[in-house]
């Protein structure tokens, strides 16, 4: 890949640099402190986010300009509420790491080797990350699209939902709701080979907390280099190192 469609390491770590003060250290989470079976285990309270806030950003602690933790939606009570756009906020925060870290696989020419479609087309591997979605056949999207799809319509109808007392940002095991699954399915999409399973209650919470912070930086990061690519400037630190995008973000095909 040549210099204007590589992300060189130094810029890299600037541009990291520059979202982490943005974001008021978000990256580092101070030493847990959130009441056991409170914030993170249970239908929260507007105390339990204050709570979390202080644990996760002690520096910026608890913001809520639109007051969304005081609101209700769809008839439901202010703590369901309140359930569903922390379900929100951790999804989007996974979605966003996984498209910053691929991002960044994609934009230096790494990818799986031999073609990636029957035809034996390569052409997916050039230009950058969004114009190598743009060249995957419509087949390609169709598969990524419904397994997220599935996925979504999965953690939705399996358990208890996070609304009605669970846990939000936890995935259901596929092994424990197979009548859901039309086949079986050997690994479960959190924790595949069980090495969570014998962490203590308070290393977890940590790790939600750790991950909220990071998925927060991630959303930032993203939008960061999709800003870059439409708008040249938009991000000074990333101007000559993401190239221009002439297509349309939120059009899949």
């Amino acid at each position: 890949a040549s210099r204007r469609f590589s992300l060189r390491i130094s810029e890299m770590k600037l541009f990291v640099l520059s979202t982490v003060l943005a974001a008021v250290s978000a990256f580092q989470a101070a030493p847990c402190s959130v009441r056991q079976g409170s914030s993170l285990n249970a239908l929260a309270t507007k105390a339990d986010l204050k709570a979390l806030a202080t644990t996760s950003n002690p520096v910026l602690n608890f913001y809520d300009p639109l007051e969304l933790s005081s609101t209700t939606i769809w008839g439901e009570s202010n703590e369901a509420s309140i359930a569903w756009l922390r379900q929100a906020e951790i999804k989007h925060g996974r979605v966003a790491m996984a498209a910053f870290v691929g991002y960044c696989v994609q934009a230096n020419g790494i990818h799986f080797p031999g073609p990636q479609n029957m035809a034996g087309d390569v052409s997916q591997f050039s230009g950058s990350p969004p114009e190598q979605w743009d060249a995957l056949p419509d087949a390609a999207k169709w598969q990524i699209i419904l397994f997220v799809g599935f996925l979504e319509w999965f953690s939705e109808s399996a358990g208890t939902h996070y609304m009605r007392g669970g846990v939000p940002g936890a995935f259901p095991d596929f092994s424990d709701h197979k009548e859901l699954v039309p086949h079986p399915v050997p690994f479960n999409l959190y924790d595949p080979f069980g090495l969570s399973k014998n962490k203590k209650p308070e290393k977890l919470e940590r790790g939600l907390v750790s991950e909220v912070n990071n998925g927060r930086l991630a959303m930032i990061g993203i939008f960061g280099f999709m800003a870059e690519q439409k708008v040249d400037g938009a991000v000074p630190l990333l101007k000559g190192v993401v190239p221009h995008y002439s297509g349309e973000f939120m059009a899949p095909f």
